[in-house]
């Protein structure tokens, strides 16, 4: 597709604008308040996302606020391909609702990390490529026991993945990868100084 096809279609940025506002959508907050948890933005690290809330609201809330979260990214593809036709406005739809995971207007523009929301979109554009990396993230929390530290690596082992896969035009992996390991600087510090929590800790 050229950027001439691409860039005037109002329906196609309506879909992107759309599929930004799904992604705003605080999956984490709204979880942990119907099962009368207290709102993770307050507890543990203070993100939305499942692993906070498997540590303020436990097992049930974490993983309906993982398939919530994916699902947003799923729904963002799955949408403008249908309605568009074209990977380039799928991959531009995905990075939409990643960003609005992770850049939300309604919250001063700090969500989640975007994992999730990027796992979802990306097991639509490329399924192969989901696994793979969801299989790095395994095997990385598996010997570190870090969320953080897999999700780092997971996703900058991402536009490696897409390239050696055929995952579109490669314009999804580098933006997604690079918005989730700018969403985890804080962890990254928090590694190098021995003070991230892993897997299971309790929220404080």
């Amino acid at each position: 597709m050229t950027p001439a096809s691409f860039f005037p279609s109002p329906v196609g940025l309506a879909i992107v604008l759309i599929a930004y506002m799904i992604g705003t959508i605080p999956f984490g907050v709204v979880v942990a308040r119907w099962m009368g948890s207290p709102d993770p933005r307050t507890r543990g690290s203070g993100n939305i996302g499942c692993t906070n809330v498997l540590r303020v609201a436990g097992k049930r809330a974490a993983t309906l606020t993982l398939v919530m979260d994916a699902s947003k990214g799923v729904l963002a593809v799955w949408a403008a391909g249908a309605l568009m036709g074209t990977t380039v406005w799928a991959e531009a739809s995905g990075i939409a609702a990643v960003a609005g995971h992770v850049f939300p207007v309604w919250a001063r523009f700090r969500g989640g990390k975007g994992v999730a929301t990027g796992i979802g979109a990306l097991l639509v554009l490329s399924p192969a490529t989901a696994f793979s990396v969801i299989g790095i993230w395994v095997l990385v929390l598996g010997v570190s026991r870090y969320v953080s530290l897999a999700s780092v690596i997971a996703a900058a082992a991402l536009p490696v993945a897409a390239i050696v896969l055929g995952a579109g035009s490669t314009i999804f992996a580098p933006v997604v990868a690079a918005m989730i390991i700018f969403r985890h600087r804080e962890n990254l510090m928090r590694l190098r100084r021995g003070t991230e929590a892993k897997l299971g800790a309790q929220a404080r």
